[in-house]
């Protein structure tokens, strides 16, 4: 299985820049400032087929593609590392091994699409990260390739680390540009898009850690490699899977796009603790429906997960055994969600606490036959939020209904907890 984005990785610490370079890196940006187009290389992203592993899936070819060319003024790209979907710690994990893909794929994106400055936008707690991403800026710039007229090629870029105050909702692409410019962070209305009018006013492209680190390898390497290395012809590239929970290990491994749910358990994780018997998981982050033994043969693929009644989002997997309380794990969830909502609208600021007042009855014994559909509604009614925070949330929740509607009922009859 190749290696993407961890066949730089040096046991227990982090690659240097020599030895980076030595493994081919800012070969790609080399290649691109040497002889490529900003055409050519959107085009050989677009032909890849990668897409955002931020947790929407969107093709990220596409979405630069929605940045005009003829708007005056500057542009802006901005990386998404305020990662705190719980469950999803992929980034970090990258990060902290190696910075230098994101930064070389960070210029390589900003030459795609007329951009001459960047900001990478990470949580607060994630500070060897940070850390590693302000040395590895300074190593790329004190080699000239970061600054003016980068290798005499006429194009200039500048990349900044922004440190956030966090908040989950700093994920939502218009809430983070909000908390870049010292604003509130709440979601922007749409239209206007960020390509059009986003950072400061101006055209704006956002996009994840893993989704900018697979930039140099598919400029280096080719569109129909990068393609190849997926297992399902639909899909295309590697994925870094981040697993937790009742798994022998819990490691976070970069794996081809369609491997199956199954291989990814009993392979890398080395299956169940022992004694332990799968019973469900999450199998894309805590916003993503749950899954079961039945879905093992689903390819982990966008296509597919969405096809099997979940979402792949961004790969983080938490599994549960046997013992565990699916209504229990739901109100975990909800109670992070409701926690974390901006109160911006009042399908998430009043629906979330409501829900979590519900499943807190159901697990108290106070739980009635009618608080099924009260859920069921919710899942329809909080798809009308204002950005997509709630109808997020309410994944788990439509999950628990559909697959584990029998549990909710013993707790309704059992007064209570049958797993306490």
């Amino acid at each position: 299985m190749e290696q993407v984005l961890f066949r730089h990785n040096r046991p227990g610490r982090a690659a240097t820049f020599a030895e980076y370079c030595g493994d081919g890196g800012f070969e790609a940006l080399k290649k691109a400032l040497g002889g490529l187009s900003p055409d050519d290389v959107q085009q050989m992203v677009v032909d890849s087929g990668l897409r955002g592993r931020g947790g929407a899936g969107f093709p990220t070819g596409k979405k630069w593609s929605f940045v005009p060319r003829n708007l005056p003024g500057p542009r802006w790209l901005i990386c998404n590392c305020d990662e705190m979907e719980p469950g999803t710690y992929k980034d970090r994990v990258l990060l902290e091994a190696n910075p230098y893909s994101l930064i070389e794929g960070i210029l390589l994106a900003c030459y795609a699409i007329g951009v001459h400055h960047a900001f990478i936008f990470i949580r607060r707690g994630y500070e060897t990260a940070a850390a590693n991403l302000r040395h590895g800026i300074a190593e790329a710039d004190k080699a000239e390739f970061i600054g003016d007229n980068i290798m005499g090629s006429g194009f200039s870029c500048a990349i900044d680390v922004h440190v956030s105050a966090g908040r989950y909702i700093c994920g939502e692409e218009t809430a983070l540009m909000n908390a870049l410019e010292g604003k509130r962070a709440n979601p922007r209305s749409k239209p206007p898009f960020p390509a059009v009018k986003g950072l400061w006013g101006g055209p704006t492209v956002v996009n994840n850690v893993e989704t900018l680190s697979n930039i140099p390898a598919i400029v280096a390497k080719g569109s129909a490699w990068f393609k190849g290395l997926a297992k399902v012809p639909e899909a295309a590239g590697t994925k870094l899977f981040c697993i937790s929970g009742h798994v022998r290990n819990t490691v976070c491994v970069e794996l081809p796009m369609g491997m199956t749910l199954g291989e990814i358990i009993d392979g890398p994780c080395g299956g169940m603790l022992p004694g332990r018997k799968f019973k469900a998981c999450i199998p894309g982050g805590a916003s993503t429906p749950f899954f079961t033994a039945d879905h093992f043969a689903v390819p982990m693929d966008f296509d597919a997960v969405a096809k099997a009644g979940s979402r792949l989002g961004t790969g983080g997997i938490v599994v549960f055994d046997e013992n565990t309380c699916m209504v229990g794990v739901t109100l975990n969830l909800i109670r992070f969600f409701a926690r974390e909502s901006c109160g911006w609208c009042t399908p998430c600021r009043e629906g979330l606490p409501f829900v979590h007042e519900v499943l807190t009855r159901m697990e108290q014994g106070r739980g009635r036959e009618e608080d099924l559909e009260i859920l069921s509604e919710h899942v329809h009614y909080l798809n009308y939020s204002f950005c997509a925070l709630a109808p997020g949330a309410m994944g788990p929740v439509e999950g628990l209904l559909r697959l584990f509607k029998d549990e909710i009922r013993e707790h309704i009859r059992k007064n209570g907890c049958p797993f306490k």
